[in-house]
């Protein structure tokens, strides 16, 4: 038997003269080759497959990428549907919303805010630039700050600008009509006249009467009080206005309040600090003198009675004037609704001024709005020493310093009065 031989190889060659076929097998490892190539192919494998994996997540990024575009491109859209919205109203429907501010709005900005704060406008940082821009490429634009204090009804179908234009308390319409406030009228009379030539809104009228600040001197400082049915009554100076139909409540009273301003002078003033009186209380005893004269020339003796009876409220507490309690009774009882604050009587603790009224002195505000001659004779009145007045049934005055010699007039001229 032929003896094994070691070859690098691992296999003897043949000899072939030898004619012996045999083929000799060495003892060298070949299974390490054999992993490495299997190995080898099996990192191909993965290679293959991690190239799939690589190519799966180049398409998911993709997909993702058009999403996020997609998304972004509709979120932009129906972020300009709603700034287009909110500029022109195109469908908003035209539920009111009250908005009321008791001071004037100095800018666009903080008048869009409040627009936005009420629900009446979402994009209010687009509303501001759009306001901004045009108002730079137009040059006159039609909303020009500021915005007058007051009570408006706005709605979203007005669009941006119409509600801006409202809120600067321009008129709806260019038509306008003539009213004229007969001296004596209270607010409750002066508002139903102005809701019935369709200037504004009672509601409206009522809430700028109640609390709208006024720069004007004579009503700066008035503030509304429990005990007064009407702050600005006295205020309302009675003449013939133009008014624009469908004007903004808080335009149409400072109408009134300019002129009243305009009327009553700086001697005005002075005159009353001369008396010790105080502003309001010259309108107060005005507006009872105007609610009592039977004419323009009884005035100054009425003021003359009143004013003795003021300065000796020892003697006189009470000014024993009936028009005192028909101001609550006639006027403002018949204007109170179901909703109001306080009754009629209720009022009446603080106006009644007759004899056997508790009230000492002057009500708690004016009773009507008097007119220029009422408010001169408070300021100048008759220098008399009379307590007491009275009208016959053809309205002639008469006055006396006492009650006696009142009693005695009363019985000679009207019998038929009850004192």
């Amino acid at each position: 038997m032929a003896d094994f031989k070691i070859e690098e190889t691992g296999i003897n060659p043949v000899d072939s003269d030898s004619g012996s076929s045999d083929i000799y097998f060495t003892n060298q490892d070949y299974s390490k080759k054999y992993k490495s190539a299997k190995v080898t192919i099996e990192s191909s494998s993965t290679l293959v497959k991690k190239k799939k994996r690589k190519n799966n997540n180049g398409v998911a990024s993709t997909y993702l990428f058009f999403i996020v575009i997609i998304a972004i491109s509709m979120l932009l859209s129906v972020y300009a549907i709603f700034c287009i919205n909110d500029i022109f109203g195109i469908t908003k429907t035209k539920s009111t919303v009250t908005i009321s501010y008791t001071e004037e709005i100095p800018t666009s900005s903080e008048a869009i805010d409040l627009l936005a704060d009420n629900g009446l406008i979402k994009c209010r940082n687009f509303c501001k630039f759009y306001v901004k821009f045009v108002g730079k490429v137009i040059g006159k634009y039609s909303v020009k700050p500021p915005f007058d204090a007051g009570v408006y009804y706005l709605n979203g179908k007005m669009g941006l600008e119409g509600m801006l234009i409202n809120m600067m308390g321009d008129p709806e319409t260019s038509e306008t009509v003539k009213i004229t406030i007969p001296e004596g009228y209270t607010v409750a009379e002066i508002i139903d006249k102005l809701v019935d030539n369709e200037v504004c809104d009672k509601a409206a009228l009522l809430s700028v009467i109640d609390s709208t600040n006024f720069t004007y001197s004579l009503v700066s400082d008035l503030q509304a009080k429990e005990t007064v049915p009407y702050r600005l009554e006295g205020y309302l100076f009675p003449d013939t206005y133009e008014f624009y139909v469908g004007q903004s409540a808080s335009s149409t009273i400072e109408t009134f309040i300019k002129n009243t301003e305009n009327k009553i002078t700086e001697e005005d003033r002075q005159r009353a600090q001369e008396l010790g009186y105080s502003m309001d209380e010259i309108i107060t005893i005005a507006s009872i003198v105007q609610a009592e004269a039977g004419s323009t020339e009884q005035m100054k003796a009425i003021a003359s009675v009143i004013e003795n009876r003021l300065a000796d409220k020892t003697n006189y507490p009470s000014l024993g004037c009936q028009s005192t309690s028909d101001y609550i009774t006639n006027k403002v009882a018949p204007a109170i609704s179901s909703t109001s604050a306080h009754t009629a009587d209720y009022y009446m603790n603080y106006y009644s001024t007759n004899s056997t009224s508790t009230v000492i002195g002057l009500p708690e505000g004016p009773i009507c709005n008097p007119g220029y001659d009422a408010i001169q004779a408070a300021l100048y009145p008759d220098d008399t020493n009379d307590y007491f007045f009275f009208h016959d049934i053809n309205r002639n005055l008469y006055t006396a310093e006492t009650y006696s010699e009142f009693k005695t007039l009363i019985q000679k001229y009207a019998p038929y009065l009850e004192y």
